[in-house]
Parts: C-alpha cells; structure tokens; sequence
C-alpha cells in the first residue's frame, strides 16, 4: 500500500453535524477499498487567500492514509459529489508504507 494525504476546504456554512458526516463518509470509503486512516487532522477555519463561492473563510481537514492507488480515485470522485466541499488535493507520500505504520 501506498500512503496518500488529501487536504480538503469545506463551507463554512456546515454545522458541526455535516462536518462530522462527511469525513466520516470519506473515512469511512478508504476502509470499504481496504485502506487504513492514519491521521485526521482538523486545521479549524482558517481565512483564505481569495474568495472561494464569494466567501472568504473555510475550514480546512487533512486526511492522511495508506491504502491501494484505486481507492484515491473512488475518495476523490465522492469528494467532487459530495455538497459542503469546496476544493481539494490529493498528494502521494510514500510509495510503500511500513507495516507498523499500517497497523
């Protein structure tokens, strides 16, 4: 497995509940493709460059995790769908990962 780190901008408009359902829908595709999460790292809200949707705060989560190359194509396809997600980017960190890492 390879370990990838998604950094994502939600709204600003999501209450704590729709935070919580979407990164839990996308923890929760990593593990349907045999993948494991291994860190979820909210940042907050955060004041952005330029506007984004005419706003100008987000919250930014980074999402890091080892699982197999397809699996980053199935997470980025629900992130493009999924109402509340602004942008996002996906980077490959390591080709392999170790298996402590992966436990």
């Amino acid at each position: 497995m390879r370990k990838y780190e998604t950094l994502i901008l939600l709204s600003p408009d999501l209450g704590e509940e729709e935070h919580k359902e979407i990164l839990d829908n996308l923890t929760g595709i990593v593990d349907r493709e045999q993948g494991k999460i291994l860190l979820v790292d909210d940042w907050g809200m955060r004041d952005l460059a330029y506007p984004v949707n005419k706003q100008t705060r987000g919250r930014y989560v980074r999402l890091e995790y080892a699982c197999p190359p397809q699996a980053v194509q199935e997470l980025e396809r629900n992130i493009r769908i999924t109402e509340g997600i602004w942008k996002f980017v996906s980077v490959k960190l390591e080709e392999e990962v170790k298996e402590e890492e992966a436990a």
